[in-house]
């Protein structure tokens, strides 16, 4: 589901789900398992949290498809061979499994990191950036892109902004540049193919 309804659609519903007249809390006090409303938006812990695990919901499907299809594509035969060499199963997870699942999805976990560093979307329907309180009118579940955000549009604080805006460029630019060369799809591409 998280793969065919745009994204933009499912965080709006599922924000509206843990709001505090929400579904949740609204089935969980019917059932009795709580006793007074989660403050899941109001709450910087359970802010926190709240996001986090609808961040992986949305993420794990499409992670899922990438690892059945590698798995699925790795050839039996390098294991049968290492079942006859008397290899058990942690040695041919260590040596013939994550490997191949290293090499395929290196950029793209490296690309999801960067991505979720600038996941603008998630945090911004999600919560906008609240509850607020902290230093420089951040709130407690902004990230870097929704601070700027907020401090372009509401505080038209440029000058800070685009200094902030330019040192995570460079700070994911050298991390990625670091990371990119150390992943097996780099080092070792001949050794899958």
């Amino acid at each position: 589901m998280t793969i065919a309804i745009p994204q933009f659609v499912s965080l709006l519903y599922v924000s509206k789900m843990f709001a505090a007249d929400g579904l949740i809390n609204t089935y969980l006090l019917k059932w009795g398992i709580i006793h007074e409303k989660i403050p899941f938006w109001t709450d910087p812990g359970w802010a926190r949290f709240t996001i986090i695990l609808i961040n992986i919901w949305i993420g794990i499907p499409y992670l899922m498809l990438i690892a059945t299809g590698i798995l699925m594509n790795i050839p039996a035969d390098l294991y049968e061979s290492a079942r006859i060499d008397g290899a058990n199963a942690m040695q041919m997870y260590g040596k013939i499994t994550l490997p191949y699942m290293l090499f395929v999805t290196g950029p793209y976990l490296l690309t999801s990191f960067t991505g979720n560093i600038n996941n603008f979307n998630v945090i911004f329907l999600l919560s906008q950036g609240k509850p607020m309180g902290l230093a420089g009118n951040a709130g407690s579940t902004d990230l870097l892109i929704t601070w700027l955000y907020r401090m372009t549009v509401s505080d038209t604080n440029y000058k800070i902004a685009a200094v902030i805006g330019i040192m995570v460029f460079v700070v994911l630019a050298v991390i990625n540049l670091v990371v990119y060369n150390l992943i097996p799809s780099v080092k070792n591409e001949e050794d899958f193919q």
